[in-house]
């Protein structure tokens, strides 16, 4: 009878457990011990002394019947035989050689399209844990059979790959749809590329009959979407190709998919091509990858082969995070409640979207994640802010991110910042007052947002040189996106470096010891620092080298009300997009923060360069030359100097102080630059080791050196 009782027990014990997504096994493949070495000399880092790193793959399981992996869009479309949907994940840990030394917090950073990501010195001298892992299923260089074929090895420094599988229908044959891609800037006889951002567009034509797609040019676009100049191109006069010409085209077998078009390309006009793709990949599996990878890591002792985690018992606490596109995938991530793990615990106690200011268009069939939000791409449908808020523009009900989260209470402390350069190229302006732009949308207890004024995507290289014309002042740059040219302005040198570390130190704190954060520091309506975006209302001033009515009507990229079609969803973007490319309905009202006489943004939290300008700094750039001429350069900033003396800012109708009747000489730039960092560390966003640096680097820098004292 005892032995029955044992037998009932198991039973009960194995039997009853519920299956839940998981990871199933890990594969070590690279272990670089000690790491961070040159030559014979490691490094060591203060409490966490030496380090290692650990590269290599997760094989994970989901089941669809699940009602946390159910939303994933096509996941009944992608079953292995036994009904189980299968992934392959690449990961990197960084982490103490010694775990006694760990600090028990682990950061799980987001690859931005695959790119390796390293856990920074600061934190390594914590003894904090790093972990990286794969969520993209489509990133370049993958082959168009990537779904069912698996990669190489893992190894420390390389790029991060997700394995996942094709949606195909219930009888095996091919699920089919349009898509659309872009070809910009391009010139010659020669085969060109369809991209999404640097990446090629994922998926294959169905079939090679140029009859069943279509391809026109276009001779403008504004940025609300208004086509001009739209002419069809005969399908007998292009072909979809690997390569080569339109005379002798390579035949195509991989990604990315070309078009060779009979007479080349004329750099003047924009190309646009529909096609019937097959095969989409089910991306929203990096979603449940990305939850599973985290809560092996943080909870499970081993996997089911017996392969130990090697963070067993060392891992109280874990925030995530990552940039730009990263950034927007968390926000997405958290919006389809993946914090809760399949056995219902919290998997991440912090979150943190940085430069991310929307959700990631991803859980969709036919997503292109590497977008950056030009014309026809998503990204901006459904609720973008943190607290359930009608959306009454485009008609949708009160929903939030954290609706989910909230329901699961597994919510995580967040924490997001944002620059200039999201407001003016990424669309971030209705997560802070709604389509309707008519109130302050409130934030959650749990939240808290810092918006670094006039600054440029990800912030710029720093210094002060960097800001004179005669020292060191950032040439013009490639404006970010497809192929979409040079800027007309130097680049923005605001950085962003010395703001992160003080907030990364206050969030380790916030979830380590629930020691709150400084409050959120941004632009609001109700302190009447938003404002239409257009040089009036801005308060902008009429500076040399700029066009006088920059910026203008029309100049920023402002949100989009698109048609998807029928089939999709747009509370989540899920769904199936049947437009292609979708109609756009309406233009969002969107709102930029106000200026000071200088033209520098107000609202934001301290930042000693800005505190002490050299010059204008601006989170939008204007394009020189091409199809986009004149208009946003995407989302690149720019800087334009102030006058170096009176005699020349008047010479040149600068409304703007120049530099000696701001600080009369270099000893006077130095004396401000201080006063500039006294404020921001007395207000928590700046720390003490910066400063120094901050200092020790004006005093080196050649502002007013040899500048007579004058009075100001």
């Amino acid at each position: 009878m005892i032995a029955r009782a044992f037998v009932i027990i198991a039973c009960i014990a194995t039997c009853a457990a519920p299956s839940y997504a998981r990871v199933t096994r890990i594969v070590i493949d690279q272990t670089s011990s000690p790491a961070f070495c040159k030559g014979q000399a490691c490094a060591s880092f203060g409490d966490g002394g030496q380090y290692e790193q650990i590269a290599g793959r997760a094989y994970g399981e989901l089941d669809p019947a699940d009602p946390r992996n159910r939303l994933i869009q096509d996941i009944e479309l992608a079953r292995d035989a036994d009904g189980k949907v299968r992934y392959v994940a690449t990961f990197v840990l960084t982490k103490p050689i010694d775990m006694s030394k760990a600090s028990g917090l682990m950061w799980h950073d987001v690859p931005n399209r695959g790119r390796p990501v390293l856990l920074d010195a600061t934190e390594r001298a914590f003894g904090d844990v790093g972990l990286a892992s794969a969520w993209q299923g489509d990133n370049a260089g993958m082959s168009a059979t990537l779904g069912t074929t698996v990669r190489g090895n893992m190894a420390p420094g390389a790029n991060h790959w997700l394995q996942v599988p094709v949606a195909k229908n219930s009888d095996g044959s091919a699920v089919t749809g349009l898509v659309f891609a872009r070809i910009i800037n391009r010139a010659g006889a020669g085969a060109q590329p369809l991209i999404v951002q640097t990446n090629p567009v994922p998926y294959m034509p169905a079939s090679l009959d140029t009859a069943k797609a279509t391809l026109v040019s276009r001779d403008h676009e504004t940025m609300d979407g208004l086509v001009r100049g739209e002419k069809p191109i005969p399908g007998a006069d292009w072909k979809f190709c690997g390569g080569g010409t339109f005379e002798s085209p390579a035949p195509l077998t991989t990604l990315p998919v070309q078009i060779c078009l009979k007479g080349g390309f004329d750099p003047a006009k924009l190309y646009q091509v529909v096609y019937t793709a097959k095969d989409p990949y089910v991306l929203g599996i990096g979603f449940a990858a990305w939850r599973d990878l985290a809560s092996f890591f943080k909870y499970a002792a081993r996997d089911d082969a017996g392969t130990p985690n090697p963070l067993v018992g060392h891992m109280k606490w874990s925030i995530t995070r990552g940039r730009s596109q990263s950034g927007n995938y968390l926000r997405g991530w958290l919006h389809f409640g993946f914090n809760e793990d399949e056995s219902g615990r919290q998997v991440h106690d912090g979150m943190w979207p940085i430069i991310a200011g929307r959700r990631i268009a991803l859980n969709f069939r036919w997503a292109q994640p590497d977008g950056v939000m030009e014309l026809y791409q998503a990204g901006s449908e459904g609720p973008q802010w943190w607290v359930p808020y009608p959306d009454a523009v485009r008609g949708l009900p009160a929903r939030s991110i954290l609706d989910r989260c909230n329901a699961s209470k597994t919510c995580p402390k967040v924490i997001e910042h944002f620059g200039a350069a999201e407001i003016w190229g990424l669309k971030l302006g209705p997560e802070w007052v709604g389509t309707g732009a008519k109130e302050d949308i409130a934030l959650p207890s749990n939240v808290r947002r810092y918006y670094l004024a006039s600054t440029p995507h990800g912030g710029g290289v720093g210094g002060f040189d960097t800001s004179l014309p005669s020292a060191g002042l950032p040439k013009p740059i490639q404006c970010p996106g497809n192929n979409s040219g040079l800027s007309v302005l130097a680049a923005n040198p605001l950085p962003h470096n010395e703001t992160f570390r003080a907030l990364s130190f206050h969030f380790r704190n916030w979830v380590m010891r629930n020691v709150a954060p400084p409050p959120s520091r941004y632009p609001t309506l109700a302190a009447g620092q938003l404002v239409e975006p257009t040089k009036a209302a801005m308060a902008f001033p009429t500076i040399p080298g700029l066009r006088a009515t920059a910026p203008e009507p029309g100049f920023m990229n402002p949100v989009l009300d698109y048609d998807w079609g029928p089939r999709f969803d747009p509370v989540d973007a899920s769904g199936v997009p049947t437009n292609a490319p979708p109609p756009v309905r309406r233009v969002i009202r969107t709102l930029v923060p106000k200026v000071n006489a200088d033209g520098n943004e107000i609202g934001g939290v301290p930042l000693v360069l800005l505190d002490a300008p050299l010059g204008t700094y601006l989170g939008w750039n204007i394009t020189a030359s091409g199809f986009h001429k004149d208009k946003l350069c995407t989302y690149a900033g720019g800087m334009v100097p102030f006058a170096r003396t009176k005699a020349e800012r008047s010479a040149s109708g600068d409304p703007r102080l120049s530099l000696e009747e701001r600080y009369g000489d270099h000893p006077g730039y130095v004396a401000a630059v201080k006063t500039a960092a006294a404020n921001a560390m007395a207000q928590g966003f700046l720390l003490q080791k910066d400063a120094d640096a901050l200092i020790a680097a004006a005093e080196a820098s050649g502002v007013l050196k040899g500048a007579a004292v004058s009075s100001r």
